[in-house]
């Protein structure tokens, strides 16, 4: 025979069910408080929440990475370069130079604070960025004594301006640009430094008993021909004066400057042009990363979201069900 149960059990008892799978609500919640960082493929800014921050430190962190304090430490940057340049002009500098003074030293003592901010928000991670060294830098020479044996480091005040390089996105995209296209620029340095030296040395042999003054020796020879190739005084100053007493000069010269200047030089400009292309489609390409990766992200949350949502719709069902199969004064 087959056990029945009771008939109570119809209306009182509750058959067991599958308990909600822990894991899915773990990860739920772990998925709205997990940090960026853990999102395979995403890349961690400096913008992301820390858990790890105190109240004071995260505060802070929203300060320096505000638009408006970048705005203002630009603003800073702007007027202390302006000020450093009037100090250049005498009467300017006997009519306000004292108020120019002030304003020197007040937007040393901004640069200053901020950098002590960030040191304080980053730690030591402020210095895996090469712009923050960068700047601590700049700061930290500003910060030298300006007397005796040091009195040079005053003109060096100047370099703070540089400062707005690694405040403004773009300019440090033109600068890394550069950077990137260095090693592409060796190869092209090469070969310019093979021709002038070969045509130097020639000219050295052609035209050095006449004009020892400009190709007297292999030094005398490599500046002059430097100068063609700037395109400088070329013509009335070298070429043509040598050119009534070598008629045939030209034969020299005019490939010089068509090879040199016209040639290697625009390959210079090219390699750089090119790297920076580079640099912005890398930007751009991970910019579209980390979007498909947060829209990627944001899916598998609404998939749980709902999941869970599903699993609460099933456990109201259930209890409405035992509800409305009790009788009266049932309770």
């Amino acid at each position: 025979m087959v056990a029945q149960e009771p008939e109570s059990c119809a209306t009182d008892c509750v058959r067991p069910r599958d308990p909600m799978p822990r894991g899915l609500v773990k990860g739920a919640v772990a998925a709205d408080v997990a940090p960026l960082s853990e999102i395979q493929g995403v890349a961690v800014t400096s913008t992301q929440t820390h858990v790890d921050d105190s109240p004071w430190r995260a505060h802070l962190r929203r300060v320096v990475e505000s638009t408006w304090f970048q705005k203002f430490i630009i603003g800073v940057i702007v007027v202390n370069a302006i000020g450093l340049g009037l100090e250049t002009i005498p009467f300017i500098q006997e009519a306000i130079g004292r108020f120019l003074w002030l304003v020197d030293h007040a937007a040393l003592v901004i640069f200053f604070l901020e950098i002590a901010a960030k040191l304080l928000v980053y730690r030591l991670a402020y210095f895996r960025d090469p712009w923050n060294v960068f700047d601590f830098t700049i700061v930290a020479i500003a910060l030298l004594p300006v007397s005796g044996g040091l009195s040079v480091m005053r003109a060096l005040r100047i370099l703070r301006a540089v400062r707005i390089i690694s405040v403004v996105p773009a300019m440090r995209r033109v600068v890394e640009g550069l950077l990137h296209a260095i090693p592409s620029l060796g190869a092209v340095i090469a070969l310019l430094a093979i021709l002038f030296y070969i045509c130097a040395v020639m000219a050295t042999k052609l035209f050095g008993t006449e004009f020892d003054e400009l190709f007297g020796n292999l030094g005398r020879s490599l500046f002059t021909l430097f100068q063609i190739m700037t395109l400088e005084g070329w013509t009335d100053g070298v070429v043509r004066p040598i050119m009534k007493v070598y008629p045939y000069a030209w034969l020299f010269f005019i490939p010089f400057i068509l090879t040199v200047t016209f040639a290697v030089l625009n390959l210079f400009i090219a390699i750089i042009v090119n790297s920076m292309e580079e640099a912005a489609k890398d930007d751009t390409e991970m910019l579209h990363q980390d979007a498909a990766t947060l829209h990627a992200d944001a899916v598998r949350q609404n998939a749980q979201h709902e999941t869970l949502m599903t699993e609460i719709r099933a456990l109201r069902q259930e209890i409405a069900a035992l509800r409305s199969g009790r009788g009266p004064g049932e309770g």
